[in-house]
């Protein structure tokens, strides 16, 4: 019996893919966000308060990181170990950029402020990275 190695999934098919799994990683991590009363904080990043519109915010940005993350970890999709463990950093790399340097200068904040709030985003965008991964894992499973 021989075996016919799959060809990977056209660059649009890995993006499209990967931007739908960091919508689930957003969706889980935005019901934690949600949870604590962040979404307000999100929303202020566009000129609102509104826990809705932290919710958009945060699943738009979910998309773009998670279609980064196809782009830099997509070759690894069909290893769930070694997706997962990507994943796990590139949560841990996306707490830096965010919450510890983009949202603290978007918003006239002491930059690297490590204190309960960012330890518990800390683990917020490692489950993100984690799902993220995952979900990655199962849709790149399917036939291109």
């Amino acid at each position: 019996m021989s075996t016919i190695a799959q060809s990977p999934a056209p660059l649009v098919t890995r993006v499209w893919r990967s931007a739908v799994s960091g919508v689930g990683g957003g969706i889980v991590f935005g019901t934690l966000m949600a949870m604590m009363g962040m979404l307000p904080m999100i929303a202020g990043m566009v000129g609102s308060d509104s826990a809705l519109v932290g919710m958009v915010v945060h699943l738009a940005i979910s998309a773009m990181i998670g279609a980064g993350f196809g782009l830099v970890a997509g070759s690894l999709a069909d290893r769930v170990g070694a997706v997962l463990a990507a994943g796990a950093g590139y949560g841990v790399l996306w707490w830096v950029l965010g919450p510890l340097v983009a949202m603290p200068m978007m918003m006239g904040m002491p930059l690297f402020m490590i204190n309960q709030m960012t330890m518990m985003s800390l683990m917020g965008h490692v489950i993100y990275g984690l799902v993220t991964a995952g979900v990655l894992f199962a849709l790149s499973r399917r036939k291109n």
